[in-house]
């Protein structure tokens, strides 16, 4: 499976910390090994439930997530990192993980995806949390996972917790609008 999730995430050689980087490896494998979907389902299923006939997959979703969501922080770095400070690692880490959960709130029924059981009472950020934090993954990266959705309108982001739900909804709202 590790080499599934490496293929899946070749972002995840971004993240500067090795035992960040591999606590974030391992969480997407303790998913994949409690979910009902497979990693080739990720370049199938659409990356949301809420967008009827959404063409876009989770994982085009995803890594386009990932990489907004550096592009933005390294801009943001070199404009205002002098009083903005921004842990590349965490904005990296978070936004990998966002959708984590998702392995837990979907399942394929008749080649289609549709939302679990579990998923109808617990929303992916917060089995993503779950996942994460058993897999080791520091805190603030766990906020970003918890933050990310309208689950983290409740609460104060971290600046790199803004960063990844302005990268998520980015690559969200404009599939509500085709």
């Amino acid at each position: 499976m590790r080499d599934s999730v490496d293929k899946l995430w070749p972002e995840i050689e971004w993240i500067q910390n090795p035992e960040l980087r591999e606590s974030v490896r391992k969480t997407w494998i303790l998913a994949f090994e409690r979910s009902p979907l497979t990693p080739q389902d990720l370049n199938e299923i659409p990356f949301t439930l809420l967008v009827p006939n959404c063409a876009v997959t989770f994982m085009e979703h995803k890594r386009c997530v990932v990489h907004i969501a550096k592009r933005s922080a390294e801009a943001m770095q070199e404009f205002m990192g002098r009083t903005l400070p921004i842990d590349m690692d965490t904005v990296i880490a978070g936004a990998i993980l966002a959708d984590v959960g998702k392995l837990l709130e979907y399942e394929k029924v008749d080649g289609k995806a549709v939302q679990s059981e579990r998923g109808k009472a617990l929303r992916h950020p917060f089995t993503g949390v779950a996942l994460a934090m058993e897999c080791g993954v520091p805190d603030p990266v766990c906020h970003c996972i918890a933050a990310h959705a309208a689950e983290g309108d409740l609460v104060k982001r971290s600046t790199e917790a803004i960063i990844v739900h302005h990268a998520d909804f980015m690559s969200y709202l404009p599939m509500k609008n085709l």
